[in-house]
């Protein structure tokens, strides 16, 4: 299919660690589903929500481009190679694991913390790990998450966009692959242009993953107004 909903309460839900909860939207850990391992370049989609002191001890990973979009409370980084940071909703945190990085993601306040985090496969394998925290206009329609030049992956890129109550989306991006997720509110779209042009509705967790350069018809925000993740992709993960 074209165009294809996902719909939030249709994850993959785990209790990793005590006091954490994590809705997988692709195979991930223990479960395994070989029609959804990946989508695009994308490995991993996943909520997660850390109660207070609750997170994920150090650990290790390789040879991805993670992607973190905090959506309530404050999260805190930090890893083998001398990053730390503590990351607020209107921050996105970038961390690329290149030869291999080990760190630990935990609850930095009293409240639960609840974030987007998102694992893509990287172009170039083998580098040297990076990380940053950028600061995100919080006013502006659309942004690039990930600016020229700070993926190691250079036909992919994250959007946020945004719109008020009742109102059309700014342009969405157009590519190959298109991931598009509903961190907050709701819209309304068309499948396609004309009469028959069916209309369809997200909320809040859903997804939509286009592929064939297709994309939203008329997306339009709900009642509350919409924030939109999207991921454009040019190319699929690659193997060997």
């Amino acid at each position: 299919m074209a165009l294809s909903i996902r719909r939030a309460g249709h994850r993959y839900r785990s209790e990793p660690e005590p006091g954490v909860v994590t809705a997988h939207a692709f195979s991930f850990a223990a479960h395994y589903d070989p029609a959804n391992v990946s989508f695009g370049a994308l490995l991993a989609c996943n909520e997660e929500c850390l109660e207070a002191g609750a997170g994920f001890a150090a650990h290790r990973h390789r040879d991805t481009e993670i992607l973190t979009w905090v959506l309530e409370g404050v999260l805190a980084h930090q890893d083998d190679h001398g990053h730390a940071a503590e990351v607020r909703p209107g921050q996105v945190q970038y961390l690329s694991a290149g030869s291999g990085v080990s760190h630990s993601e935990v609850n930095a306040g009293e409240q639960p913390v609840r974030f987007l985090q998102f694992w893509l496969q990287p172009g170039v394998f083998g580098t040297e790990p990076a990380h940053t925290v950028l600061d995100v206009d919080a006013e502006a329609p659309s942004v690039v998450l990930t600016p020229p030049g700070l993926l190691r992956r250079e036909d992919a890129a994250l959007h946020l966009v945004r719109a008020a109550a009742y109102t059309p989306l700014p342009e969405l991006p157009r590519a190959a692959y298109l991931y598009l997720h509903v961190a907050r509110g709701d819209l309304g779209f068309r499948e396609r242009g004309g009469p028959k042009g069916r209309g369809r509705e997200l909320r809040t967790g859903d997804a939509v993953r286009c592929t064939e350069g297709d994309t939203l018809v008329e997306p339009t925000a709900g009642p509350d107004g919409v924030e939109l993740l999207v991921w454009a992709m040019e190319s699929p993960v690659g193997y060997g």
